[in-house]
């Protein structure tokens, strides 16, 4: 499963670059918004937010361990509870969402995705198809089985990634991430069916093949307004300086730059081999001198370019695209919810990034919505996904303060 090898000699690692550069928006604080009834912790006090100017963010509701959302076709928000092993099924109203359990007793339940009526849901160990109406989901099918995760008799409890992601192509095709069992494990590549991928299953069923290869933890998976499917990963902690290769805080606090990166079939993003460098965009590739000290394990300079980062251990989870819904600047582009670091000094804030779409391409990082994390880096919420509504408002999950936000524009 590795990209062809060099057959010259390794050129010497380059030096070190200068991370991602952190743009600045034009964001107002503003006081997030909670009805007495959603006012538990971390709400038992006021909270605020960075918005753009005009916005507004309030919590929508409080669901424990919220992570991946989508917009059902009736207009409800359905949220994966992988801790629960649920699927969530929350029905706007003029006050607070009713909520409903869709599905229950599954397997970490994570990805969800629509192809018309029909719902896809990644679990742990599965992807499953469903049919949906009027609120229920029916007719499970699975689309593929026997995923690795810690269940699996050969990783022996031992998976950090097992949380699963998946897409639907517009051609029907089925795409789903195996993140990797932890920080370096190279076998990863070499299993069956290989972890640290993006898989595809064709229109129709059939097996499952690896799409691209080399992505550590790709759980941000979408596809774009053209078709075309991206990815936002977690990358590489605790790389090497190439210019010591030694594990030097001040190197690993700002390498590598979080990937976000446009998928063909056979892309390849270079994880454990390879890591990329510099940015914010059209990042190149430079080897990993810990697991690729010779360049003979991956040919790192002959890996294309990845279009999009966020800083170093940002932890991008959920991705989604919006178009023609939120007002300008940000009608058009790709919303990721950005966990932030747990192993950098400062840590690396939680935010909403934006990222514009224009001609196929993505823009520099924007925050949308920022402001959970304290100077000191004591933090109150994670997003983990933000996907736009039917409302015209972005609807934002965290799993760290158990709520669902809304993220209003004015007059929305």
């Amino acid at each position: 499963m590795l990209a062809a090898c060099s057959t010259t000699p390794a050129p010497a690692p380059q030096p070190a670059s200068p991370p991602p550069a952190q743009p600045t928006a034009d964001l107002v604080p503003v006081t997030v918004q909670v009805e007495p009834g959603l006012a538990q912790e971390p709400f038992d006090e006021p909270r605020q937010a960075l918005v753009p100017e005009g916005w507004t963010l309030s919590v929508w509701a409080r669901v424990p361990t919220a992570r991946l959302a989508a917009w059902a076709p009736d207009g409800a928000l359905l949220i994966s509870v992988p801790s629960a092993g649920q699927v969530l099924h929350l029905r706007p109203t003029a006050t607070q969402p009713r909520e409903t359990v869709l599905l229950d007793g599954l397997d970490q339940p994570h990805g969800l995705a629509f192809d018309g009526d029909r719902l896809y849901v990644a679990e742990s160990d599965q992807v499953d198809v469903y049919d949906y109406a009027d609120g229920t989901a029916s007719n499970r099918r699975t689309v593929v089985a026997d995923l690795p995760d810690a269940e699996s008799a050969d990783l022996r409890g031992a998976y950090a990634h097992a949380l699963k992601s998946v897409a639907v192509g517009r051609d029907g095709a089925v795409y789903f991430s195996i993140g990797s069992t932890g920080n370096i494990s190279a076998a990863d590549r070499d299993a069956d069916p290989p972890r640290a991928t993006i898989m595809r299953v064709p229109p129709g069923g059939g097996a499952a093949v690896p799409f691209a290869t080399g992505v550590r933890n790709g759980t941000g998976l979408a596809v774009a307004p053209d078709g075309a499917l991206w990815t936002a990963v977690n990358g590489r902690d605790n790389v090497a300086n190439p210019a010591t290769g030694e594990v030097e805080k001040e190197y690993v606090n700002d390498h590598p730059p979080e990937q976000v990166a446009k998928l063909t079939e056979g892309r390849e993003l270079g994880w454990p081999y390879c890591n990329s460098d510099g940015g914010p965009a059209d990042l190149p590739f430079i080897r990993d001198v810990q697991t690729n000290a010779d360049g003979s394990r991956l040919d790192c300079a002959a890996l294309a370019p990845v279009e999009q980062s966020l800083g170093a251990h940002a932890a991008p989870l959920g991705m989604s695209f919006t178009e023609g819904v939120l007002p300008a600047p940000f009608d058009s582009g790709a919303l990721i919810g950005v966990h932030g670091s747990w192993n950098r000094e400062p840590p690396q804030p939680p935010e909403v990034a934006f990222f514009g779409w224009r001609n196929g391409d993505l823009k520099d990082r924007q925050t949308l919505a920022g402001g959970f994390q304290a100077d000191d880096g004591s933090r109150w919420g994670r997003p983990v996904a933000a996907v736009a509504g039917p409302d015209g408002a972005v609807y934002i999950t965290d799993d760290y303060a158990d709520a669902v936000y809304r993220l209003a524009p004015p007059g929305r």
